[in-house]
């Protein structure tokens, strides 16, 4: 049985690397290896953007919550697409043009450029945060790459880990961003399948939709998305969509495939090609926890491993494991896309920033691989203790980015009273209310998601600071072509 799982994942990974090997395309420059050299097409972005979402929680911290509390947690993959939806709409086009303009590759670039901050401060502050709350995150992708290698094999969740690092580290490495892209969009199309497979399977098994409506009952779950029309419920609704959808504002591995788009005109396209993705796979993710209810009824079952223990169950082992690959192939694209910007931003705005500023493209590319290792290192060592549950650590690492990048993106694309005084402030204040609310929220039992206060304050900083400093602006007379601040109708 071993044998046939370890040949299964072992096909998985050949066909990752043979599409590495035939999309590998030679990065001379930085902007090669980092954003593809704006050159990809419209369903590479979509798929990059949208497969580069959603990681192991798709799997094991989504089904796992629609498994405790039923219908009513579709309102979290409601805020996921409606706010994702807003994404494409408002930031993807102007984001793309502006970063080009400016000549950006990173957020923080962006942002120096935008507001002409010549102290270095805001790359450092961005860098900074981008590491706090992205080595968080990708430590949650080892933790699911673990439960799938363990479960698969019976070994340690430490070794699991390693497993994981081996199988990402080498064609980061060698791809750069257009081999991700095309990774990501045959992982995407892979995981969509499995996804729409495995709850069908498993709800043919206890006989359809009936009988799962049936065992929630008897278990007290709510079978409706609004189980009362009470104005509690209305605020619980939308502290849930907001609590998760706000967060894909400050999103920069996400944000960054929009960089990436051969055309601004074909992102129209990408943006329904991508959301018709995502819708599918919210809602097939969400059946398999609605399903599980019936198939594990009187059984004890971990509550992370829902899909993973009905995937073995249903299917015989060699297609099992090669179906579980899709866990893996949700995390691969997450975590790569998250490991090349966090790499990015200490290669750009470290590097080239303090130790070399007249560094070379290919000492940069170098420095920018080196990071991957060092990013990885650093995601291991926190994966190692298990902090908490994927569920809890996604949510606080997707909390403090959408905080701290959110607010300034919006208001970066869309105002010209803001400057770097306010800029500093809203990155600084985004991310420290949303790190300490955790805390205050458990203290308390307030039951608010971390982004909500930490989006407001970080906007209302950026508004009042701008405000008071108005006078240390620079004048928008004085600025040259390529740093003159953009109207909204840009």
């Amino acid at each position: 049985m071993i044998t046939l799982e370890l040949i299964a994942v072992i096909l998985y990974a050949a066909i990752l690397f043979l599409i590495g090997f035939l999309s590998y395309q030679k990065h001379k420059t930085a902007d090669d290896f980092l954003i593809g050299g704006r050159g990809l097409n419209f369903y590479l972005t979509a798929l990059a953007a949208h497969a580069s979402d959603m990681s192991s929680w798709l799997f094991i911290a989504f089904p796992a919550v629609m498994f405790m509390n039923g219908i009513f947690n579709y309102w979290i993959g409601i805020g996921l697409c409606l706010f994702m939806f807003l994404n494409w709409q408002l930031i993807a086009p102007k984001i793309r043009f502006e970063t080009e303009k400016y000549n950006c590759l990173t957020f923080s670039s962006y942002f120096e450029s935008r507001f002409h901050d010549t102290s270095g401060g805001i790359r450092i502050l961005t860098a900074l945060m981008s590491l706090v709350f992205y080595t968080i995150y990708v430590s949650a992708g080892l933790y699911g790459i673990a439960i799938v290698i363990g479960s698969l094999f019976g070994i340690s969740y430490q070794i699991g880990i390693i497993i994981g690092v081996v199988i990402i580290v080498p064609y980061l490495l060698i791809g750069g961003y257009t081999t991700l892209a095309w990774l990501d969009l045959f992982q995407g199309l892979f995981l969509l399948c499995v996804i729409i497979i495995v709850p069908l399977v498993a709800l043919g098994h206890v006989g359809g939709l009936s009988q799962v409506f049936n065992s929630m009952q008897n278990k007290g779950i709510t079978l409706s998305l609004i189980p009362n029309f009470t104005f509690t419920t209305f605020l619980q609704i939308l502290s849930v969509v907001a609590g998760w959808g706000l967060g894909y504002f400050g999103q920069p591995h996400i944000t960054t495939k929009f960089m990436g788009i051969k055309k601004i005109s074909e992102m129209k396209k990408a943006k329904y090609f991508g959301m018709s993705w995502q819708i599918l796979t919210l809602t097939f993710a969400g059946l398999i926890g609605l399903v599980a209810i019936t198939y594990f009824q009187g059984i004890q079952v971990n509550d992370q491993k829902l899909f993973v223990t009905m995937t073995r169950d249903l299917f015989p082992p060699f297609l099992a494991a090669f179906m579980l690959c899709a866990v893996l192939a949700a995390t691969i694209s997450t975590m790569d896309s998250q490991i090349l910007v966090l790499a990015s931003s200490l290669t750009e705005d470290f590097y080239k920033r303090v130790i070399k500023k007249n560094a070379s493209s290919n000492e940069l590319l170098l420095v920018s691989r080196i990071n991957i290792g060092i990013v990885t290192l650093l995601a291991f060592i926190i994966a190692f203790f298990k902090i908490g549950t994927i569920y809890k650590q996604v949510l606080f690492a997707w909390s403090g980015l959408g905080s701290s990048f959110g607010p300034i993106l919006i208001f970066a694309l869309y105002s010209k009273r803001v400057n770097r005084y306010g800029a500093l402030s809203g990155i600084l204040v985004g991310g420290i209310v949303a790190a300490v609310w955790p805390m205050i929220d458990n203290y308390y039992n307030l039951e608010v998601f971390a982004i909500i206060p930490g989006f407001i304050c970080s906007s209302i900083a950026i508004y009042l600071t701008s405000l008071f400093t108005r006078h240390k602006s620079i004048p928008q007379e004085v600025h040259n072509d390529k740093t003159t601040v953009f109207s909204s109708s840009q």
